[in-house]
Protein backbone atom coordinates (compact mmCIF):
# COMPACT_ATOMS: atom_id res chain seq x y z
CA UNK A 1 0.00 0.00 0.00
CA UNK A 2 0.85 3.67 -0.33
CA UNK A 3 1.47 5.76 2.88
CA UNK A 4 2.93 9.53 3.47
CA UNK A 5 5.56 9.49 5.99
CA UNK A 6 7.49 12.62 7.44
CA UNK A 7 10.37 11.35 7.55
CA UNK A 8 11.91 14.26 10.04
CA UNK A 9 10.46 17.48 11.59
CA UNK A 10 12.10 19.52 8.69
CA UNK A 11 8.81 20.79 7.55
CA UNK A 12 6.55 19.97 4.66
CA UNK A 13 9.23 18.81 2.25
CA UNK A 14 9.74 16.18 4.94
CA UNK A 15 6.40 14.48 3.33
CA UNK A 16 7.21 11.35 1.56
CA UNK A 17 5.24 8.99 -0.41
CA UNK A 18 6.43 5.13 0.89
CA UNK A 19 5.52 1.61 -0.10
CA UNK A 20 4.10 -0.35 3.05
CA UNK A 21 2.90 -3.65 3.81
CA UNK A 22 -0.80 -3.24 4.03
CA UNK A 23 -1.49 -3.79 7.40
CA UNK A 24 -3.78 -6.84 9.19
CA UNK A 25 -6.05 -6.54 11.71
CA UNK A 26 -5.39 -8.40 15.33
CA UNK A 27 -7.48 -9.27 18.14
CA UNK A 28 -9.86 -6.61 19.08
CA UNK A 29 -8.82 -4.66 15.41
CA UNK A 30 -10.09 -3.38 12.11
CA UNK A 31 -8.99 -2.87 9.08
CA UNK A 32 -9.85 0.34 7.18
CA UNK A 33 -9.54 1.22 3.49
CA UNK A 34 -9.23 5.13 4.19
CA UNK A 35 -10.89 7.17 1.88
CA UNK A 36 -9.97 10.79 2.70
CA UNK A 37 -8.02 12.55 5.26
CA UNK A 38 -8.44 16.11 6.42
CA UNK A 39 -5.66 18.42 7.75
CA UNK A 40 -5.82 20.48 11.14
CA UNK A 41 -3.26 23.42 11.76
CA UNK A 42 -2.03 20.82 14.10
CA UNK A 43 -0.83 18.96 11.36
CA UNK A 44 1.64 21.83 9.95
CA UNK A 45 2.74 21.46 13.88
CA UNK A 46 3.48 18.28 13.28
CA UNK A 47 5.75 18.50 10.14
CA UNK A 48 7.81 21.61 11.35
CA UNK A 49 8.85 19.39 14.80
CA UNK A 50 6.50 22.28 16.97
CA UNK A 51 3.99 19.66 18.14
CA UNK A 52 6.11 18.83 21.40
CA UNK A 53 8.12 16.21 22.39
CA UNK A 54 5.60 13.46 22.45
CA UNK A 55 6.03 13.28 18.44
CA UNK A 56 8.35 10.48 17.11
CA UNK A 57 9.97 10.13 13.25
CA UNK A 58 8.99 8.90 10.93
CA UNK A 59 5.87 9.55 11.39
CA UNK A 60 2.61 8.41 9.24
CA UNK A 61 1.14 12.09 9.77
CA UNK A 62 -2.97 13.23 10.21
CA UNK A 63 -5.31 12.48 12.59
CA UNK A 64 -7.97 12.81 10.59
CA UNK A 65 -9.41 10.11 8.38
CA UNK A 66 -12.72 8.55 7.32
CA UNK A 67 -12.92 5.16 5.64
CA UNK A 68 -14.86 1.78 5.31
CA UNK A 69 -14.31 -1.23 7.16
CA UNK A 70 -12.72 -3.89 4.84
CA UNK A 71 -11.74 -6.60 7.82
CA UNK A 72 -11.80 -7.27 11.22
CA UNK A 73 -9.62 -9.23 14.19
CA UNK A 74 -11.05 -12.04 16.18
CA UNK A 75 -13.35 -10.74 19.19
CA UNK A 76 -14.43 -7.68 17.11
CA UNK A 77 -18.36 -6.37 18.23
CA UNK A 78 -18.62 -2.81 17.87
CA UNK A 79 -18.62 -2.41 13.82
CA UNK A 80 -19.06 -4.91 11.09
CA UNK A 81 -17.34 -4.99 7.47
CA UNK A 82 -18.94 -2.49 5.26
CA UNK A 83 -19.23 -0.17 7.23
CA UNK A 84 -18.37 3.50 7.53
CA UNK A 85 -16.19 5.04 10.03
CA UNK A 86 -13.67 7.66 11.45
CA UNK A 87 -11.16 6.85 13.74
CA UNK A 88 -11.25 9.19 16.82
CA UNK A 89 -8.44 11.36 17.78
CA UNK A 90 -6.86 10.05 20.78
CA UNK A 91 -7.46 6.52 20.23
CA UNK A 92 -8.07 5.53 24.06
CA UNK A 93 -9.91 8.15 25.42
CA UNK A 94 -13.00 6.77 25.25
CA UNK A 95 -14.79 8.74 28.09
CA UNK A 96 -14.50 10.34 31.27
CA UNK A 97 -11.04 12.63 31.65
CA UNK A 98 -8.43 13.40 29.78
CA UNK A 99 -5.18 11.99 31.19
CA UNK A 100 -1.61 11.73 30.52
CA UNK A 101 -1.63 8.51 29.63
CA UNK A 102 -4.43 8.76 26.86
CA UNK A 103 -2.70 11.64 25.82
CA UNK A 104 -0.14 9.02 24.46
CA UNK A 105 -2.57 7.93 21.96
CA UNK A 106 -3.23 10.72 19.52
CA UNK A 107 -3.09 9.86 15.80
CA UNK A 108 -0.40 11.73 13.71
CA UNK A 109 1.46 12.65 16.64
CA UNK A 110 1.92 10.09 19.47
CA UNK A 111 1.10 7.05 17.40
CA UNK A 112 0.70 6.75 13.37
CA UNK A 113 -1.79 8.55 11.64
CA UNK A 114 -4.45 8.24 8.43
CA UNK A 115 -2.18 9.46 5.57
CA UNK A 116 -2.65 6.35 4.37
CA UNK A 117 -4.53 3.81 2.09
CA UNK A 118 -5.25 1.50 4.44
CA UNK A 119 -4.80 1.61 8.36
CA UNK A 120 -5.49 -0.64 11.76
CA UNK A 121 -6.99 0.80 14.30
CA UNK A 122 -8.67 -0.55 17.43
CA UNK A 123 -12.57 -1.11 17.39
CA UNK A 124 -12.74 1.49 20.40
CA UNK A 125 -10.97 4.03 18.70
CA UNK A 126 -13.89 4.27 16.46
CA UNK A 127 -17.20 5.84 15.47
CA UNK A 128 -19.92 5.25 13.02
CA UNK A 129 -20.54 8.31 10.57
CA UNK A 130 -23.51 9.68 10.06
CA UNK A 131 -25.44 8.34 7.19
CA UNK A 132 -26.09 11.76 5.20
CA UNK A 133 -22.46 12.86 4.98
CA UNK A 134 -19.77 11.84 2.30
CA UNK A 135 -16.53 10.42 3.44
CA UNK A 136 -14.78 13.18 3.08
CA UNK A 137 -17.29 15.38 5.17
CA UNK A 138 -16.87 12.86 7.20
CA UNK A 139 -12.89 13.01 7.47
CA UNK A 140 -13.41 16.60 9.07
CA UNK A 141 -15.04 15.79 12.42
CA UNK A 142 -12.35 13.93 14.66
CA UNK A 143 -10.45 17.24 15.71
CA UNK A 144 -12.18 20.40 14.39
CA UNK A 145 -15.70 19.47 15.24
CA UNK A 146 -14.92 17.33 18.34
CA UNK A 147 -12.97 20.12 19.77
CA UNK A 148 -15.74 22.58 18.51
CA UNK A 149 -18.36 20.45 20.24
CA UNK A 150 -16.31 20.02 23.41
CA UNK A 151 -15.95 23.85 23.97
CA UNK A 152 -19.43 24.74 23.47
CA UNK A 153 -21.53 21.75 24.41
CA UNK A 154 -19.87 19.48 26.29
CA UNK A 155 -18.18 22.29 28.90
CA UNK A 156 -19.77 24.99 27.57
CA UNK A 157 -23.35 24.03 28.17
CA UNK A 158 -24.77 26.17 25.47
CA UNK A 159 -28.28 27.24 25.34
CA UNK A 160 -30.59 29.60 23.15
CA UNK A 161 -29.99 32.70 23.22
CA UNK A 162 -26.24 33.05 23.93
CA UNK A 163 -23.95 34.85 22.36
CA UNK A 164 -20.39 33.71 20.92
CA UNK A 165 -17.57 35.12 19.57
CA UNK A 166 -15.56 33.19 16.91
CA UNK A 167 -12.16 34.22 15.64
CA UNK A 168 -11.20 33.58 12.24
CA UNK A 169 -12.95 30.69 9.29
CA UNK A 170 -10.75 27.69 10.03
CA UNK A 171 -12.55 24.32 10.68
CA UNK A 172 -13.17 24.72 14.39
CA UNK A 173 -14.59 28.10 14.32
CA UNK A 174 -17.03 27.25 11.68
CA UNK A 175 -18.20 24.06 13.13
CA UNK A 176 -18.64 26.34 16.27
CA UNK A 177 -20.83 28.61 14.10
CA UNK A 178 -22.92 25.88 12.86
CA UNK A 179 -23.48 24.21 16.25
CA UNK A 180 -23.91 27.48 18.02
CA UNK A 181 -26.54 27.86 15.11
CA UNK A 182 -28.23 24.63 16.07
CA UNK A 183 -28.40 25.34 19.62
CA UNK A 184 -30.21 29.01 18.93
CA UNK A 185 -26.98 31.23 20.06
CA UNK A 186 -26.22 34.41 18.40
CA UNK A 187 -22.66 34.03 16.69
CA UNK A 188 -20.19 37.52 16.26
CA UNK A 189 -17.30 36.08 13.51
CA UNK A 190 -14.19 37.87 13.12
CA UNK A 191 -11.40 37.59 9.92
CA UNK A 192 -9.49 39.57 8.33
CA UNK A 193 -11.46 38.71 4.86
CA UNK A 194 -14.47 40.52 4.05
CA UNK A 195 -15.05 37.55 1.24
CA UNK A 196 -15.00 34.92 4.52
CA UNK A 197 -17.17 36.97 6.55
CA UNK A 198 -19.69 36.91 3.56
CA UNK A 199 -19.45 33.52 4.16
CA UNK A 200 -20.07 33.46 7.39
CA UNK A 201 -23.19 35.57 7.14
CA UNK A 202 -24.68 33.09 4.50
CA UNK A 203 -23.57 29.98 7.01
CA UNK A 204 -25.68 31.81 9.85
CA UNK A 205 -23.61 34.28 11.66
CA UNK A 206 -25.50 37.35 12.75
CA UNK A 207 -23.11 40.02 12.97
CA UNK A 208 -19.20 40.01 11.98
CA UNK A 209 -15.78 41.65 12.41
CA UNK A 210 -12.88 42.51 9.85
CA UNK A 211 -10.27 42.61 12.35
CA UNK A 212 -7.63 44.00 10.09
CA UNK A 213 -9.61 47.36 9.54
CA UNK A 214 -11.29 47.01 13.21
CA UNK A 215 -8.00 46.50 15.26
CA UNK A 216 -9.63 47.45 18.54
CA UNK A 217 -12.44 44.34 17.72
CA UNK A 218 -12.86 43.85 21.88
CA UNK A 219 -14.34 47.00 21.82
CA UNK A 220 -16.79 46.68 19.15
CA UNK A 221 -18.00 43.03 20.43
CA UNK A 222 -18.64 45.03 23.41
CA UNK A 223 -20.62 47.15 21.73
CA UNK A 224 -22.66 45.18 19.83
CA UNK A 225 -23.68 43.26 22.69
CA UNK A 226 -24.94 46.44 24.26
CA UNK A 227 -21.68 46.57 26.69
CA UNK A 228 -21.97 43.46 28.34
CA UNK A 229 -20.41 41.17 26.73
CA UNK A 230 -20.54 38.21 24.99
CA UNK A 231 -21.14 34.73 26.85
CA UNK A 232 -18.07 32.32 24.60
CA UNK A 233 -15.21 33.10 23.19
CA UNK A 234 -14.15 30.41 21.49
CA UNK A 235 -10.31 31.43 21.16
CA UNK A 236 -7.95 30.07 18.48
CA UNK A 237 -5.58 32.47 18.57
CA UNK A 238 -3.86 31.97 21.37
CA UNK A 239 -1.44 34.71 23.32
CA UNK A 240 -1.60 37.44 20.76
CA UNK A 241 -5.79 37.56 20.87
CA UNK A 242 -6.42 36.07 24.44
CA UNK A 243 -6.19 39.75 25.74
CA UNK A 244 -8.86 41.09 23.59
CA UNK A 245 -10.89 37.62 24.40
CA UNK A 246 -10.60 38.36 27.99
CA UNK A 247 -11.84 41.79 27.08
CA UNK A 248 -14.68 40.74 25.04
CA UNK A 249 -16.48 38.31 27.36
CA UNK A 250 -19.23 38.84 30.26
CA UNK A 251 -18.38 38.99 33.93
CA UNK A 252 -18.82 35.04 34.44
CA UNK A 253 -18.05 34.15 31.15
CA UNK A 254 -16.03 31.50 29.60
CA UNK A 255 -13.50 31.71 27.25
CA UNK A 256 -12.15 28.35 25.48
CA UNK A 257 -8.34 28.26 24.22
CA UNK A 258 -8.38 25.91 21.51
CA UNK A 259 -5.49 26.92 19.19
CA UNK A 260 -2.06 29.26 18.97
CA UNK A 261 -2.08 30.60 15.29
CA UNK A 262 -1.30 34.33 16.63
CA UNK A 263 1.01 32.88 18.38
CA UNK A 264 2.61 32.20 22.19
CA UNK A 265 4.63 33.34 24.83
CA UNK A 266 3.42 37.03 25.44
CA UNK A 267 2.65 37.66 28.95
CA UNK A 268 -1.25 37.77 29.60
CA UNK A 269 -2.50 39.89 32.32
CA UNK A 270 -4.55 37.74 34.84
CA UNK A 271 -6.58 40.33 36.00
CA UNK A 272 -9.46 40.70 33.89
CA UNK A 273 -9.86 36.72 34.58
CA UNK A 274 -9.65 37.39 38.06
CA UNK A 275 -12.24 40.69 38.73
CA UNK A 276 -15.19 39.26 35.74
CA UNK A 277 -15.34 35.93 37.45
CA UNK A 278 -13.97 33.97 34.04
CA UNK A 279 -13.91 30.17 33.24
CA UNK A 280 -11.10 29.85 31.46
CA UNK A 281 -10.85 26.29 30.08
CA UNK A 282 -7.92 24.36 27.93
CA UNK A 283 -10.06 22.26 25.53
CA UNK A 284 -7.94 19.20 23.71
CA UNK A 285 -10.37 17.74 21.31
CA UNK A 286 -12.44 15.30 23.31
CA UNK A 287 -13.48 11.42 23.87
CA UNK A 288 -15.54 9.34 21.82
CA UNK A 289 -18.28 9.94 24.26
CA UNK A 290 -18.40 13.60 22.80
CA UNK A 291 -18.00 12.46 19.51
CA UNK A 292 -20.95 9.77 19.37
CA UNK A 293 -23.13 12.55 21.15
CA UNK A 294 -21.91 15.26 18.58
CA UNK A 295 -22.40 12.36 16.03
CA UNK A 296 -26.37 12.19 16.83
CA UNK A 297 -26.60 16.11 16.66
CA UNK A 298 -25.17 15.88 13.43
CA UNK A 299 -27.38 13.33 12.02
CA UNK A 300 -30.47 14.43 13.38
CA UNK A 301 -29.87 18.25 12.38
CA UNK A 302 -28.60 17.33 9.09
CA UNK A 303 -25.48 19.41 9.11
CA UNK A 304 -23.33 19.20 6.21
CA UNK A 305 -19.61 19.91 6.85
CA UNK A 306 -18.18 22.82 5.39
CA UNK A 307 -14.99 21.89 3.03
CA UNK A 308 -13.16 24.79 1.25
CA UNK A 309 -11.13 22.63 -1.08
CA UNK A 310 -10.80 18.43 -1.79
CA UNK A 311 -6.52 17.65 -3.38
CA UNK A 312 -6.33 14.17 -4.55
CA UNK A 313 -3.75 11.76 -2.82
CA UNK A 314 -0.88 12.54 -4.84
CA UNK A 315 -1.21 16.53 -4.21
CA UNK A 316 -0.84 16.04 -0.13
CA UNK A 317 1.89 17.95 0.12
CA UNK A 318 0.22 21.08 -2.01
CA UNK A 319 -2.68 20.20 0.47
CA UNK A 320 -0.38 21.11 3.65
CA UNK A 321 0.53 24.24 1.71
CA UNK A 322 -2.70 25.54 1.04
CA UNK A 323 -3.58 24.85 4.62
CA UNK A 324 -0.22 26.96 5.60
CA UNK A 325 -1.24 30.18 3.31
CA UNK A 326 -4.53 30.14 5.38
CA UNK A 327 -6.66 30.70 2.46
CA UNK A 328 -9.44 28.23 3.60
CA UNK A 329 -13.07 28.82 4.88
CA UNK A 330 -13.73 25.84 6.64
CA UNK A 331 -12.03 22.27 6.37
CA UNK A 332 -9.39 21.26 3.57
CA UNK A 333 -9.44 17.36 2.72
CA UNK A 334 -7.20 14.90 0.53
CA UNK A 335 -9.02 11.80 -1.08
CA UNK A 336 -7.48 9.16 -1.71
CA UNK A 337 -10.49 7.37 -4.16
Amino acid sequence: MKAYVLQSNAGIDALTLTDRPEPQPGAGQVLIKIKATALNYRDLLVAEGAYGAGVKYPLVPMSDGAGEVVAIGEGVTRVKIGDRVAGIFFQDWISGALTREKMKSDLGGGIDGMLAEYVVLHQDGLVILPNHISYAQGATLPCAAVTAWHALVTKGNITEGNTVLLLGTGGVSIFALQFAKIFGAKVILSSSSDHKLAQALVLGADQTINYKTTPDWEKQVFAMTDRIGVDHVVEVGGAGTLPKSLQAVRVGGRVSLIGVLSGRGNEIDPMPILFKSITLQGIYVGSRKMFEAMNQVIQDSQLQPVIDRIFPFTQAKEAYSYVKSASHFGKVVIELD
